[in-house]
């Protein structure tokens, strides 16, 4: 089977496993694990922040940013298709008891106007604004980047009116792949920082979030509230020390395969392109087929290739360390076969 699901399937290196297994370890929740400091120090350091946490995935950083930020009975801003609004199984609300507030964006990217105009003013009916959220990449924009002047600007309208922004970036050193802009450039227009290492990095599993050191230190506490203190825990951050430090000069590779697939589909009549390729998601529309998108997804994987659904009939494909360019070939013919037996 060829895998082009998502980014997450992707499986830890030969060198992570060799790293995992000769880890100097330690219990954590007393601070006495090596391998996971050493992780959380380079990553506050590659990310521009005074401080980073190791966290178990990338829903639960972004839940520990909005619970540490926020307070029950504050509203969120953010993008209306964003992550943390669509795929977190309503976690800000059930968790930190605070409401969303969602603003149309165009291609992931949110209007500073619009950000401004929806921060509540002062007045007993209405929710304090207590975070202002971004998301870069952008996952259903199909891997947009957010440009570094649109987080600038709704950073300048944060800071105005002292409401801290946290930067969804699971995906984030793909958008500084892509743009050929350092990630720094990136994060220094926000408060806090969550990116993932088991997506396009490669590794087993877990995610950093990066802030302040106040920050950090309540987030901890945070952390252990929702379960997640963990003990010899060097054995999962040294495949995530390798993929932070060695993992994202690659992703370019990834970008190219992408877009070296979208330009194979779209020579195939009536599939359509969506999305803009900036990175490493491709998601297509086989309306003009007459198929539904289950009925297309189901149509790959009989033929060898996985895929997922975006929509009734959008199919997203992403690219990633552990599919070739041959691999990228298989799946235009494989999607070209499909379309030939409908004609």
């Amino acid at each position: 089977m060829i895998d082009v699901r998502s980014d997450t399937v992707t499986k830890p290196t030969e060198e992570m496993r060799k790293a995992s297994y000769e880890a100097e370890v330690g219990d954590d929740v007393y601070g006495e694990d090596p391998t996971v400091t050493r992780l959380e120090e380079k990553a506050a350091e590659i990310l521009g922040k005074e401080a980073a946490l190791f966290v178990t995935s990338g829903t639960q950083g972004n839940q520990i940013a909005v619970l540490t930020h926020c307070s029950p009975g504050n509203e969120i801003l953010l993008e209306e298709e964003s992550h943390i609004f669509y795929y977190e199984s309503g976690a800000v609300a059930a968790l930190a008891g605070v409401q969303t507030r969602t603003i149309p964006g165009v291609n992931g990217m949110m209007n500073p106007q619009d950000v401004e105009s929806a921060i509540r003013g002062e007045d007993q009916h209405f929710p304090e604004t207590g975070l202002i959220c971004i998301e870069n990449t952008h996952n259903r924009a199909g891997g947009a980047v957010v440009p570094v002047s649109n987080m600038a600007e709704i950073y300048e309208v944060a800071q105005r009116y002292s409401i801290p922004v946290h930067v969804d970036g699971a995906r984030l050193f793909n958008a500084a792949a892509s743009s050929g802009i350092p990630i720094q450039e990136f994060t220094k227009h926000c408060d806090t920082v969550q990116i993932c290492l088991s997506k396009g990095l490669g590794a087993p599993v877990g995610s950093i979030i990066a802030g302040s050191n106040e920050f950090i230190k309540k987030a901890r506490k945070w952390r252990k509230r929702l379960g997640g203190g963990l003990r010899q825990v060097g054995i999962i951050a040294a495949p995530g020390l390798i993929a932070l430090t060695q993992m994202t000069e690659r992703l370019s590779e990834d970008h190219e395969n992408a877009k070296f697939l979208a330009d194979g589909l779209r020579e195939i009549s009536p599939l359509r392109i969506v999305n803009s390729v900036d990175t490493n998601i491709v998601v297509v529309d086989v309306s003009d087929l007459g198929m539904k998108a289950e009925q297309f997804v189901q149509a790959l994987k009989e033929n060898g290739v996985l895929a997922v659904t975006f929509g009734p009939t959008l199919v997203r494909l992403t690219s990633h360390f552990d599919v070739s360019r041959g691999d990228m070939e298989t799946v235009i013919s494989t999607v070209n076969a499909i379309v030939q037996s409908r004609k």
